[in-house]
């Protein structure tokens, strides 16, 4: 007896391979000391009410900067680490310093459309080395999804949302770079790792 699958069929078998290959990889993730754990995509950071990202991924407390932003809203960045795998993700918190329910701007997804038609997201970010004179962008999946915390809700007045980006690491000697965000201060930070 021969079994012959249509090409929906091997589609819908690829998917399920990918899927499993993925709760896989979710299931290994546990137990570790928290160090190497890393927002892989924006998912994981875009969920409200979830886990508290800086104590995963061994942040401390106390910010490496703030970057002060429209409508009251203030970024602290808490780290900026260098992975092996050539990225440096930045993590912080998103804050409403202010007294009133303020909405994250759609600008601060910057304004390339591919990044913008998949939501509100830190797409406009930017890495900046003055040292090599060189920008880094905010990478992005094969899907052309961002890889940053996207799908803001409305942040209450003193409400806090977890947020991370990740970049092209520059060069191992660069130590400082600046981070740029639309409607934000500019603020040099430190790169661990």
């Amino acid at each position: 007896m021969s079994i012959r699958f249509t090409a929906k069929a091997r589609r819908g078998m690829a998917a399920l391979s990918v899927v499993a290959g993925l709760a896989l990889g979710v299931a290994g993730c546990g137990g570790g000391d928290g160090e190497d754990e890393k927002p892989q995509t924006s998912a994981s950071a875009s969920q409200p009410g979830g886990s508290d990202q800086r104590a995963q991924e061994g942040q401390s407390d106390e910010p490496l900067t703030e970057l002060k932003g429209p409508d009251s809203l203030l970024l602290q960045i808490t780290s900026a680490v260098r992975d092996s795998g050539g990225f440096v993700t930045v993590s912080g918190t998103l804050k409403n310093d202010g007294g009133d329910t303020v909405n994250v701007p759609a600008q601060l997804s910057g304004n390339e459309t591919e990044i913008i038609r998949n939501g509100r997201s830190l797409g406009g970010a930017t890495l900046v080395d003055s040292q090599g004179k060189k920008r880094y962008y905010v990478l992005r999946d094969t899907d052309g999804r961002p890889l940053t915390t996207t799908n803001f809700p409305a942040l209450k007045s003193g409400e806090t949302l977890p947020v991370f980006m990740q970049f092209p690491a520059p060069p191992a000697d660069t130590t400082e770079v600046t981070l740029q965000l639309p409607m934000f201060a500019t603020a040099p930070i430190k790169i661990s790792g």
